[in-house]
């Protein structure tokens, strides 16, 4: 396999590590689902999003995050002949960990490691609303770009 060229691993653009903002490495916006979602159909949508959580809430209008589906939660589901029959709600973790957006990248890398998790749901600092997912990858990202 032929690695990338420079330009094409460029995955962050903004401000150093211990400069950074977690609204600078985040992904913004939140991909859902709802407690009933298949995990086949998670899985899909992992897949066809390019991402490794599914946030999990009930679809009345208004209705906050109370789980999240990692690509862990479906590798170990699918190493059981339940995977089939599996819903999302069977495997989400409901102990949900946020950080806002505003909050500085190095705080989102200590609770990530405090919590032994790989993504966070950001929110909005004044409403705390749900506003993307930062996972560790994005964290590489920023601590691997490029110098300016």
């Amino acid at each position: 396999m032929k690695p990338a060229s420079t330009e094409e691993q460029v995955l962050y653009a903004g401000p150093p590590f211990d400069e950074a903002r977690v609204g600078d490495a985040m992904r913004v916006g939140v991909i859902t689902c709802s407690p009933e979602t298949s995990l086949h159909d998670v899985a899909s949508m992992m897949v066809s999003y390019d991402v490794h959580s599914i946030v999990v809430k009930d679809v009345a209008p208004g209705s906050r995050p109370w789980g999240i589906v990692s690509s862990l939660d479906i590798a170990a589901a699918a190493r059981s002949d339940l995977f089939a029959a599996n819903a999302a709600r069977d495997v989400a973790t409901t102990d949900l960990v946020t950080v806002a957006s505003d909050e500085p990248l190095a705080a989102a890398a200590k609770l990530m490691a405090e919590h032994g998790i790989t993504h966070l749901i950001v929110v909005a600092p004044v409403t705390d609303w749900p506003v993307g997912v930062l996972s560790a990858r994005d964290i590489a990202a920023v601590l691997t770009a490029p110098s300016r």
